[in-house]
């Protein structure tokens, strides 16, 4: 019996054990910061100077929902760059190249009147937000997502990653499209 409640324990203590370290591990528990400084001093807006536990830091502090909103907004202006944005009618890198090709597949400029390839437009946003629909606490009829802050930060920093990746692409296949493009045009008024 007593070895019986001894085992009893240890799983308790293990179990406990193993529940406050997933409880400490999860990122997305909000936790509590000091970020109380002694002897600060503003170094710009959201950055101060200052001692904090006897050590000199320098301590930045931001609003979760600006850095978070200041990374969509990156990310969407970023994704208008690379693709164009249909509601302004801009064509993005991605839709200059398009029309790039289709001059180079002009028999004016030397080409043989079949238009080249272009890889097919890959927005990434697109494929965010799935509702789920319902009545909220007032009964009226709502639309909800949900995500983790961390996962959703995550998430737009991986955007931002490739889409800049992208853009990189973009603006080398263009530049050669365009080099191709005046030596064509060159060639064809020299011939004529």
């Amino acid at each position: 019996m007593k070895l019986k409640n001894l085992v009893l324990a240890a799983t308790v203590s293990v179990t406990m054990g193993l529940f406050l370290s997933s409880c400490a591990s999860n990122p997305n528990k909000a936790e509590k910061i000091d970020t109380r400084l002694d002897h600060s001093g503003q170094v710009s807006g959201d950055t101060e100077l200052g001692v904090k536990n006897g050590n000199m830091v320098v301590q930045k502090k931001v609003m979760m929902n600006e850095e978070l909103r200041k990374l969509q907004y990156e990310v969407y202006e970023l994704e208008d760059r690379v693709y164009g944005n249909r509601k302004y009618g801009s064509l993005g890198l991605y839709g200059v190249l398009r029309d790039c090709k289709l001059q180079l597949s002009d028999p004016k400029n030397g080409g043989d009147g079949k238009l080249m390839w272009t890889e097919p437009i890959d927005r990434v946003t697109d494929k965010e937000d799935d509702f789920k629909i319902g009545l909220d606490e007032s009964k009226k009829l709502v639309g909800v997502s949900e995500e983790f802050l961390s996962e959703r930060i995550a998430r737009f920093r991986g955007y931002k990653s490739l889409l800049a990746k992208r853009q990189d692409e973009y603006e080398e296949k263009l530049a050669i499209c365009k080099s191709d493009l005046k030596s064509r045009i060159s060639k064809a008024t020299t011939s004529n």
